[in-house]
């Protein structure tokens, strides 16, 4: 019998340990960005704040809503909103991610951006999890002078 109950709780344990990567699971999340690498004589160190919606429209697949804020020394206030696809892998918690935002800075400066992102996943419990990650925003409209290479550091709930 206990064998029987111990078989039990292991097979609802491992089934259920992934449900967060399911078609249906809703997430929301936000993330500070602030330790940009230099590539270009501009570059600096810059605050930001990320606010991040998304839904798994197959397993392991979400469709992901970003709206930032972001703030430096060398250039004014910016606004951002875009859009991206991320794939997350289950055996190791790497996630992959690419998508478009739209930047509105205050002196009326925008651009459209391609933005590549890799990170990892790292899960406290079943709906929670810390995530760091690398981020790559090429400009479209000025690529030598206003593409940033980046890391973040995140925090996701899954329902």
């Amino acid at each position: 019998m206990k064998k029987l109950l111990l078989a039990v709780l292991l097979t609802v344990a491992t089934t259920s340990a992934f449900a967060q990567f399911e078609k249906g699971t809703k997430y929301v999340g936000a993330s500070l960005t602030g330790l940009n690498l230099a590539i270009n004589d501009r570059q600096h160190l810059s605050f930001g704040l990320d606010a991040k919606a998304g839904y798994f429209i197959k397993d392991y697949w979400m469709v992901e809503g970003t709206f930032g804020w972001h703030t430096s020394r060398t250039h004014l206030d910016r606004c951002q909103i875009g859009a991206k696809l991320r794939y997350a892998q289950v055996e190791n918690g790497l996630y992959y991610a690419c998508g478009l935002k739209y930047l509105h800075e205050r002196k009326s400066f925008n651009d459209l951006q391609l933005t590549p992102e890799l990170g990892y996943c790292f899960y406290l419990n079943h709906y929670i999890s810390v995530e760091p990650a690398m981020y790559y925003d090429m400009s479209f409209t000025n690529f030598s002078k206003k593409s940033e290479v980046g890391l973040k550091v995140g925090i996701g709930f899954y329902f």
